[in-house]
């Protein structure tokens, strides 16, 4: 089996590996067959379709993994994009890896680079959670638990749960700076910078389509010392200097930059 990223917008935006063995493919498993069609049709392919969505997934689960203990070529695709991350696919190539059977994951069209390099924020470290989760509580739990995260956060939004979504980060980590992108690779295709504040301006006025949230990991406290400490003690020991520039990362909050031009001066 072979989980194939397809176009996310433009139809161009496709590898040729992925054209051949979609069209190698013995059968393709695609979250909707008549959107996956429009795709499929621009390119001549005409491999018989099955119907694999989050709300059948693990009913289709056997006959997929039978097709493949029986030796045939099966491709996944998402409506857009990577298979296995937002969208089906992960349930089929774990159940194929246990056991045993031949797995792939073609490289390809995913909407989380793209958006984290048109936001402006420090592309790494990022964290990358996905959609954030449907229950309030749970959901808030879940934004608590990265108040305090330096990284990057980048999360996958619905267009009506956006702005609810953005209001309770702001109220959590703070009127942080932000980006807002949708439409990746699309007519449309828009970056919406700011801060969350800017952010939930703009989402009272209305907006549709894909989108990927991105939010500033938390800033440096001026006052804080206890990264300095750390790397005192670290180069104190002996620790060259890159390694110490590491591990303060791996282990305080602060910027790489602030931590490089410490560690240079000492």
């Amino acid at each position: 089996m072979s989980l194939v990223p397809t176009p996310i917008g433009n139809l161009e935006d496709v590898t040729l590996r992925a054209l051949r063995v979609l069209r190698e493919a013995d059968m393709i498993a695609c979250e909707d067959t008549r959107t996956s069609s429009v795709f499929l049709r621009r390119y001549g392919i005409s491999a018989p379709l099955v119907s694999f969505h989050l709300h059948n997934e693990k009913e289709r689960l056997p006959q997929l993994l039978q097709a493949l203990r029986e030796g045939k070529n099966v491709a996944v695709i998402s409506d857009a994009g990577t298979p296995g991350i937002s969208d089906p696919g992960f349930l089929l190539l774990q159940a194929a890896l246990e056991e045993g059977l031949e797995a792939d994951a073609l490289p390809g069209p995913s909407a989380l680079l793209p958006a984290l390099l048109l936001s402006g924020l420090p592309p790494h470290p990022f964290f990358f959670y996905g959609f954030p989760p449907e229950k309030p509580g749970v959901r808030k739990a879940l934004f608590a638990s990265l108040a305090d995260a330096p990284w990057t956060l980048v999360f996958y939004v619905s267009p009506h749960k956006a702005e609810r979504q953005v209001s309770e980060m702001r109220e959590i980590f703070g009127d942080r700076r932000a980006a807002l992108v949708r439409e990746i690779s699309k007519v449309y295709q828009e970056a919406i910078r700011g801060t969350l504040s800017d952010i939930l301006s703009r989402l009272a006025l209305g907006v549709k389509g894909e989108m990927v949230l991105l939010v500033a990991g938390r800033l440096e406290d001026p006052e804080d010392e206890d990264w300095r400490l750390f790397a005192d003690e670290l180069l104190a020991q002996g620790m060259r200097g890159r390694t110490v520039v590491e591990e303060v990362m791996a282990h305080c909050c602060a910027s790489r930059n602030s931590v490089k031009d410490y560690v240079m001066k000492r």
